[in-house]
């Protein structure tokens, strides 16, 4: 059995005339927390949409889960196993929360299972137990990205794409909201982590890359990156 869930090759990304991912190779392997830090405009979200199947790629090779997913369209990637919290959350702001969590569940048939994945998110997210009944679009940013990240739960996913999870948040919801993630990864969830607060993300990381104008420009372990001068100068602020 392959230990590799996710793997890239030579992907690339262009809008127009601009390439905004310039030919990358990554992988993520079964239970690992993978972080894909870098400035604003480095590529990182243009590789997530690639890999979620929201844009088409211009080349390269995209394997998840033993399947060659490049032309494959969103929704059959979640059948898959892909799961997204997208940027910005996008959540269905006239929709409850419960009804958030149901469209995440939409594969699920089973009502037992799916009332099990529903106590595990109010687990992890106490205070959308408490509110189901209030409409998505009424929610703080904070509370929208735990509905965001509970929706991704429920479809009980092999691979969760988190794209810049702690952006728009307060200091004490970036906490919370990393807390879950850590928790998610200590459980055995494979995650691929697009942060832009980079000591976070690596601090998380069991391994990392470096994105910079579109090419990965460093790779190593969360703690190697930690201490690595030119990540420290860069992301670091040191």
């Amino acid at each position: 059995m392959s230990k590799m869930l996710l793997n890239i090759q030579n992907l690339k990304v262009a809008y127009g005339g601009i390439n905004a991912v310039k030919g990358i190779d990554f992988h993520v392997n079964k239970g690992e927390l993978v972080s894909l830090i870098g400035a604003n405009g480095a590529g990182k979200s243009s590789t997530l949409k690639a890999i979620a199947g929201l844009i088409s790629p211009a080349a390269g090779e995209i394997e998840f889960n033993l399947h060659q997913t490049k032309a494959l369209p969103a929704y059959e990637l979640v059948k898959l196993g892909l799961g997204l919290v997208p940027e910005g959350r996008g959540v269905f702001k006239r929709m409850t929360i419960l009804e958030n969590l149901q469209m995440g569940a939409f594969l699920n048939t089973d009502a037992k299972a799916f009332e099990h994945k529903l106590e595990e998110v109010y687990f992890y997210f106490p205070r959308l137990k408490e509110r189901l009944s209030q409409l998505a679009g009424t929610l703080s940013g904070g509370e929208q990205q735990m509905v965001s990240m509970g929706r991704a739960m429920m479809a009980e996913p092999k691979l969760l794409l988190l794209d810049e999870p702690s952006m728009g948040l307060s200091p004490i919801m970036v906490e919370t909201i990393f807390e879950v993630i850590h928790n998610l990864a200590a459980k055995g969830m494979t995650i691929l982590l697009v942060e832009q607060n980079a000591r976070l993300a690596l601090q998380m990381a069991d391994r990392a890359y470096v994105m910079e104008s579109g090419l990965i420009t460093l790779s190593g372990s969360g703690k190697e990156l930690l201490q690595d001068p030119r990540v420290r100068t860069a992301y670091l602020g040191e």
